[in-house]
């Protein structure tokens, strides 16, 4: 598998890499990559699990236990669950956000594709999503997946990231080019 040398190279790339390799084997890649993003999502929307995971003071039994409760209350495959479990003994859990975006990023790469973070002032329709994954798509040559959010403070227009990319057309930096010039 030709994983780019710069997440492999991290801790967290090679959990995720480790981590991809088994779940390729057995066919799992979907139904893992499911489950990273509900644990994503748990992590973003409680405040006490984002904690534990980083609380230094947490035994390893007593992380390893918490994480397998929320394992199984998001349903999660025994490969993750597993997975989970190593990281809880190796006290890696505080690098879970990480290890989750890279094996998205290895999973994207496998499959060829290239994923697109936006920010908008305000929530894309169906078809503007649509558009915008075209346009992206023929700008880089591959197919591209967006992630989608919601940043107020940009006014309107966009910010796409794509990698190291960012293509920046929000009203914000607009006027805050604009100030600079005026300043002189």
């Amino acid at each position: 598998m030709g994983n780019s040398s710069g997440i492999t190279a991290s801790l967290q790339g090679r959990y995720a890499s480790a981590l991809f390799d088994l779940a390729s084997e057995g066919g799992f890649v979907t139904a893992v990559e499911g489950d990273l993003d509900n644990l994503d999502q748990a992590l973003r929307e409680s405040a006490d699990l984002a904690s534990l995971i980083r609380n230094p003071e947490v035994s390893r039994e007593a992380a390893g236990r918490a994480i397998a409760a929320v394992a199984d209350l998001l349903s999660v495959a025994p490969l993750t669950k597993n997975f989970l479990g190593v990281l809880a003994a190796n006290r890696r859990l505080a690098s879970l956000p990480h290890v989750i975006s890279a094996f998205h990023a290895i999973a994207a790469a496998a499959r060829g594709e290239v994923t697109a973070e936006v920010a908008s002032a305000h929530p894309l329709d169906d078809g503007q999503i649509e558009a915008l994954k075209q346009k992206l798509a023929a700008r880089e040559g591959r197919n591209v997946k967006l992630r989608s959010r919601v940043d107020p403070e940009l006014l309107g227009g966009l910010v796409v990231t794509i990698g190291s990319k960012r293509i920046d057309s929000s009203i914000r930096t607009r006027l805050n080019t604009l100030a600079l010039a005026m300043k002189g």
